[in-house]
């Protein structure tokens, strides 16, 4: 079994304008003071990174690794989030999500889905350029506003969604499997793969590709009201990232899942700090650990109470107490008989007396 990497730390939802959070340098460095041993980076956020530069260049990719090691952290993985978003998008979303892409492609849907297609190709070469061995994206979503199915959905329709959306992904796939690298979607509700169900259904579209993976994240899964631990059982040859949230869903007679259009704050299922929430994570690591899950432990910090940096130095310890150094041998050994083959055939009643 494979004792789990960590802590580490996604750095999306601390970067900022001001110091330490406005370039890698220094904020990895309060990563690491912190005590997280790695660093996962957004690769929209130019204030801490470049990917076009990253995709072309091993300098860059060799100057950041020597930025990290003088911290004393790793890079984890690179994450492309946003412009994965842009690779499906329902236009009913088209105005929403338009901020996440570059300004030139604003407004037009097509220019903008091949922007975020380059985006996505770009994060191949840039993940091999840096030797990752895993990558995370979101799927976006043109099924998702027929999520519920009334009024009465028109057959075929969903089919047709999850076609489309392999048919987008494939090639993206393929970049990502000619550089090595296990392309990792974060199941995620407002995304076409946002469960084991709808992954299957894309999964069946690219005939099983061996690099489209999962980001585990348990916390999305609360707020579903989905088994996540079976949920590991089930899909865990397929789990290549790990994100540390969690999450309570506490309903009540007036609000379940859907939450009633109200801000995180009043909603029945809310993301929390690690620890504030219901996610039973020394399950979770256990399972994890069963199954040699080969990753890091990545907390993405979320939370409508606690702020972010109590929640980011609550984080890696947090982690750390978590992670399960794996047995290199089994317990019971103190009472090995020393038996041999033979031995054994006699214990059987299988040699002849």
């Amino acid at each position: 079994m494979k004792t789990i990497k960590g802590p580490a730390i996604f750095l999306a939802q601390f970067a900022g304008d001001v110091s330490p959070f406005n370039n890698l340098k220094e904020i990895s460095a309060w990563a690491a003071a912190l005590g997280y041993k790695g660093v996962q980076i957004p690769t929209w956020d130019a204030r801490l990174f470049d990917l076009k530069r990253a995709a072309g260049s091993k300098a860059y990719c060799d100057e950041i690794r020597e930025t990290l090691a003088k911290n004393r952290v790793e890079l984890t993985e690179l994450s492309t989030h946003l412009q994965g978003q842009l690779v499906a998008v329902h236009p009913a979303y088209d105005q929403a999500f338009d901020g996440f892409a570059a300004e030139s492609v604003r407004g037009n849907p097509s220019a903008r889905q091949a922007w975020a297609v380059e985006q996505l190709l770009m994060a191949a070469k840039a993940s091999a350029n840096f030797g990752l061995k895993a990558h995370v994206t979101f799927s976006g979503a043109l099924a998702w506003p027929y999520i519920y199915p009334w009024p009465q959905r028109p057959a075929g329709l969903i089919e047709t969604a999850f076609d489309d959306l392999a048919k987008r992904w494939k090639p993206i796939l393929d970049a990502f499997d000619d550089a090595g690298i296990d392309l990792c979607f974060e199941l995620h509700p407002g995304e076409d793969l946002h469960d084991g169900v709808s992954f299957e259904m894309f999964l069946d579209r690219l005939a099983a590709h061996q690099r489209c993976n999962i980001l585990y994240d348990p916390s999305h899964f609360v707020l579903q009201q989905l088994d996540y631990l079976e949920f590991i059982d089930i899909y865990h040859s397929r789990i290549k990232m790990f994100h540390v949230k969690d999450a309570e869903f506490r309903p009540s007679g007036r609000q379940g899942v859907y939450g009633g259009y109200q801000p995180w704050i009043s909603r029945a299922g809310r993301f929390r700090s690690l620890g504030d929430g219901q996610v039973d994570f020394a399950s979770i690591f256990s399972k994890l650990a069963q199954y040699d899950f080969p990753g890091w432990a990545v907390l993405e910090w979320e939370c409508c109470i606690k702020n972010s940096e109590q929640g980011a130095r609550e984080g890696a310890p947090f982690i750390a107490r978590h992670i399960i150094q794996t047995a290199e041998r089994a317990f019971d050994d103190f009472a090995k008989s020393g038996a041999d083959d033979e031995a054994n055939r006699k214990m059987l009643g299988l040699v002849r007396r």
